[in-house]
């Protein structure tokens, strides 16, 4: 956050008993607050290092900062936070404070006498050129500037102060020596005559910041908001805050900025536009820019105005009007020759192409130029985000740049491994490709882009089916430690590679039926993304598909389709695929298949090869329900050379799968039990549990049928193999609670059972099919019908 111009002017006032001295260049004035703080620091002195511990005094050195930047609280707070640093301490100074408010105004006269005296001697108690010793010095000088009046409306409100405290101690105590019910109505009528400040009218300052506490504030808030939000005010709490401020001083402009980030965590567009255009209004107006970048400073905030409005056009999905402000910076930026804005407008207009056509040689064009002018970018949102970041993107600064000169490279490149992984690039070529750029990233400590590195490897590894190394992506990422230093006891890691992360780690514990692992990874993202906070979406989704996997292997439809809304409303293309799949659950063929064909050709323009391919096996399963097996075919092969072409391992084994089952009831089990070699490996490898019981069943099936040709001998060793298949299969059914294919298993171990005239096992398993089959509901489907 930069800093306040030196422009910024409040002009000498009184409000709620603050009394302003910004006259003569002061950027401070004195308040009751500052009045205790002040006894603090004396206190302090007096006590020396004998009557304070080393733990103590250390506590209340980092306690002190906090309190002269930080806004004002009140007398109630600022007694608990010294109270834990040191009792004695609080005592002392509440004892001080009394005697101030209580006796007579020459008392606070004698108290800002006595203050001299501590830079006085060989040994003074504070250097005057300390923190400490500034704050002294500049509460001392705004004292002396002050008049008769406003000494004396200072000593009013400092009682005032102190009074407003004792009354909610009173109010405190009394509360707690309530027990009967006539004392519990007492102390509620109490309570409202005494107005007690709420926790928010505690945040609320009184009256306007000063200069270093409008810094501080802001800075703390912008931090809090990028890092961990769960810390930061509420929406409602920060803005009324920012208001606040603003109502004071309107010309504000980092505070503008600030409104505009607090707007974009709640979706608010219109608010968020406002407070964006205000921001480089208020740059323009007081100078700032032409002041640190010469003449060129009003085209510089102009175009780079235009630039963010487009970002944040293009974040709430508005392209159109995100192409023209785009249009604009760069015609104002071609005219300043401004390289630098150039390959931002470049990254922006990969966005904006992305969504219409095939966008790759723009992509390649801005990391060539961005790699040729090595462009020093300080914060820019990564393009696959789709949004802008916290921090706005600003005119850099070429000085100390030197670590982030390959930022907008780095993240070109980590956008064509994105976009190469789903054009059908082997592995090997795309992480070579992140370990080159993962180099420079671990060289220069850039934080961000490593953890954006680490969950596009999480997301790649997954895309492809290989869930034990995307498991080992995401873990490495959760054990990392930020690089960059955060305060103000933040959680690290707090950004949307790190949702993303959690989230792929939420689903493959659900895809290995471990729920509870799963739930506790979800309740971990809510805490730490709230629902109001950017990146909630993430979360939100991930838990919808999960609730919706399970209630469909429940065979609770009605529960599923009901999850179908919520997803619909996050994502559209995975909405309208699972209302097909409950459709198709549901016997309700015709409009799944007609759904399923609409959602086909949406996805074939769109390019979405990886829900093609769901969608086509989606296709084939109706053709088997219809007894259509030999038309399943074509539509299953062209699902294996989509899912091969585009080095889809983990859908092509499952289309390998549905292959093998169109060949074992088209009457070839040999066939289909050799191509299953193909598919088994993978599947048990990396494959979900759900996916593991399927092809185990289906190996079942296979040996069953192909030991009709068998010698009795032969035929018995083949029986007792797929007795063993199905008790795999079923233990994997088991996991993810799928009583569906549970019955299934134990229809087809009776049978078996049977045939080897084992009768105790086969009425074992015939009593838990009865039990199973009369809990659910029969949907007309026969029995064994598909894998």
């Amino acid at each position: 956050m930069a800093s306040v111009h030196e422009s910024l002017y409040f002009n000498p006032m009184m409000t709620n008993g603050v009394v302003h001295a910004n006259v003569f260049g002061i950027k401070d004035w004195v308040t009751p607050y500052k009045i205790a703080v002040l006894v603090l620091l004396s206190e302090m002195g007096r006590a020396g290092g004998s009557a304070i511990g080393l733990l103590e005094r250390r506590r209340l050195n980092q306690l002190l900062l906090p309190l002269l930047q930080g806004p004002d609280m009140t007398l109630t707070r600022l007694h608990k936070a010294i109270d834990e640093s040191c009792p004695q301490l609080a005592n002392s100074v509440q004892i001080r404070i009394k005697l101030m408010a209580e006796g007579e105004l020459k008392d606070m006269e004698q108290f800002f006498d006595d203050l001299s005296d501590s830079f006085s001697g060989t040994d003074p108690e504070v250097h005057k050129t300390s923190v400490v010793g500034l704050f002294l010095r500049h509460m001392i000088l705004a004292y002396n500037k002050l008049s008769f009046s406003q000494v004396y409306k200072l000593y009013t409100a400092l009682q005032e102060y102190f009074q407003n405290a004792e009354k909610k101690a009173a109010a405190e105590e009394a509360e707690m020596d309530m027990t009967s019910p006539e004392g519990q109505l007492l102390g509620t009528m109490e309570r409202e005559e005494l107005d007690v400040p709420s926790r928010d009218e505690e945040i609320s300052c009184s009256g306007p910041l000063s200069q270093k506490q409008a810094e501080y504030f802001l800075s703390q808030q912008a931090s809090l908001l990028k890092n961990d939000e769960t810390k930061a005010l509420t929406p409602a709490s920060l803005q009324k805050e920012l208001n606040n401020l603003l109502k004071f001083n309107p010309d504000f402009a980092e505070a503008h900025y600030l409104s505009y980030l607090n707007s974009l965590r709640v979706q608010d567009v219109f608010s968020s536009t406002h407070s964006l255009l205000h921001y480089f209004d208020r740059l323009i107006l007081t100078g700032a820019e032409s002041k640190s970048n010469g003449d060129e400073g009003y085209g510089r905030s102009l175009r780079y105005a235009a630039l963010n409005l487009a970002a944040l056009h293009c974040r709430f999905g508005h392209y159109q009007q995100a192409e023209l402000a785009l249009q604009e910076a760069i015609r104002i930026a071609q005219e300043s020759n401004d390289h630098v804005c150039l390959q931002h407008c470049l990254s922006w207009l990969y966005i904006l192409e992305q969504k219409r056509s095939d966008s790759c040689v723009l992509l390649e064009h801005s990391v060539k130029k961005a790699v040729h002018f090595g462009l020093p970018v300080r914060r820019l949102a990564a393009p696959e985000a789709e949004g802008p970041s916290l921090c706005h993107i600003s005119a850099p600064s070429w000085t100390g740049a030197v670590a982030a000169s390959m930022y907008l490279a780095s993240l070109g490149i980590q956008s064509l491994v994105q976009q190469r992984a789903f054009a059908g690039k082997t592995a090997n070529k795309l992480m070579d490709a992140l370990k080159d750029s993962d180099l420079l990233h671990w060289k220069h400590s850039l934080s961000e882009l490593i953890d954006i590195s680490i969950a596009q490897k999480t997301a790649i590894w997954r895309l492809y089916g290989r869930s034990t190394m995307a498991l080992q992506q995401a873990q490495t990422l959760l054990s990392m430690n930020s690089l960059e230093a955060l305060n103000l006891g933040v959680q690290q890691n707090n950004t949307e590679s790190f949702a993303v992360v959690l989230c792929h780690l939420a689903e493959l514990h659900a895809e290995q039926g471990c729920l509870a692992a799963a739930s506790e990874v979800l309740e971990h993202l809510k805490e730490r993304f709230p629902p109001n906070s950017q990146h909630a979406q993430l979360w939100m989704l991930c838990e919808q598909k999960i609730q919706f996997g399970r209630a469909m292997n429940d065979g609770k439809y009605h529960v599923a389709d009901s999850l179908v809304t919520g997803i619909t409303a996050l994502n559209s293309i995975e909405g309208v695929y699972r209302k097909a799949i409950v459709l198709q659950a549901q016997n309700q063929m015709s409009e799944a298949h007609k759904l399923l064909q609409k959602l086909l050709v949406q996805c074939q323009k769109m390019k979405n090869t990886e829900m093609v391919i769901s969608v086509l096996l989606a296709v084939a399963e109706l053709y088997w329900r219809a007894s259509c097996h030999t038309i399943a075919l074509p539509v299953l092969l062209q699902a294996l050379a989509l899912s091969r072409e585009y080095r889809l391992q983990y859908l092509a084994s499952e289309t390998v799968l549905s292959l093998a089952f169109s060949q074992l009831i088209l009457g070839i089990p040999e066939q289909a039990l050799n191509i299953l070699h193909m598919a088994i490996e993978p599947i048990l490898a990396d494959g979900a549990v759900l996916d593991k019981g399927r092809a185990m069943f289906l190996v079942a099936k296979c040996q069953v049928a192909s030991a009709a040709s068998y010698e009795p001998q032969k035929k018995v060793e083949a029986l007792e193999s797929a007795i063993l298949n199905l008790n795999e299969a079923k233990g994997y059914f088991a996991k993810v609670d799928c009583k569906e294919q549970i019955r299934d298993v134990l229809y087809l171990q009776a049978r078996l059972y049977h045939m080897l005239g084992k009768a105790q096992e086969r009425n074992r398993c015939a009593m838990l099919f009865r039990q199973l089959h009369q809990e659910l509901p029969s949907r007309g489907v026969p029995l064994v019908s598909h894998f």
